[in-house]
């Protein structure tokens, strides 16, 4: 079944950063009225909301669209107080080192999966875009390119286990180790989102 107008609002919003009422048209292939019409109900709901950016050149300031936190909770969070309430229980009745050994045990087990599925992958570029897809496949909505200078970019545009790495920030310090070693290159994590950008990005070689 085809989206409707207002998942594919949403969704490219969430994947693009914040937008133009003609941008979102274009890319969605809506009218400006029917694109203004969609976006005029989710700010109703609270999805969305407008934001002044700044002009490009001599132009005007342009009005932009964004998703607000309400927005980005229509996406997938990995069961997000199921893991809070556990990795609270964990810390509280058992103590720091059983959390610890925990975190490092999800550690070894995921780095085991990704190592298994880039095993037979040749170069960096080949390893990264399997990792790409598998991070995919769990809800991060990955995307990855090489820029100009040789160095790759892996962007997740959506973090399924947002709330459990707030409550526990072992979780994205595990992920960055797990990613240098499998992909067996330097990782520096250039967007951070639970530092308040709208995504986490990652410049790989």
């Amino acid at each position: 079944m085809r989206p409707s107008p207002r998942d594919r609002l949403l969704f490219l919003l969430k994947t693009e950063g914040p937008q133009a009422t003609s941008a979102l048209s274009d890319a969605l292939g809506l009218t400006g009225e029917a694109a203004r019409q969609q976006l005029a109900k989710l700010a109703d709901e609270g999805l969305v909301g407008s934001i002044t950016q700044p002009a490009i050149g001599r132009g005007r300031p342009r009005q932009s669209w964004r998703l607000t936190s309400a927005g980005h909770r229509e996406f997938p969070d990995g069961h997000a107080d199921v893991a809070v309430s556990l990795i609270d229980a964990i810390g509280s009745e058992l103590g720091k080192d059983a959390l610890d050994t925990i975190m490092v045990a999800r550690e070894r087990n995921t780095e085991a999966i990704y190592r298994a599925a880039l095993a037979d992958a040749e170069t960096l570029e080949e390893r990264v875009a399997r990792l790409s897809a598998l991070r995919v496949t769990e809800g991060y909505m990955a995307s990855w390119w090489q820029e100009a200078d040789g160095h790759f970019i892996l962007v997740e545009n959506h973090c399924p286990i947002c709330a459990a790495a707030t409550a526990c920030r072992g979780f994205c310090r595990s992920e960055i180790d797990i990613f240098r070693s499998v992909l067996a290159a330097p990782v520096e994590r250039t967007e951070h989102l639970l530092q308040g950008a709208r995504r986490c990005a990652y410049r790989i070689g």
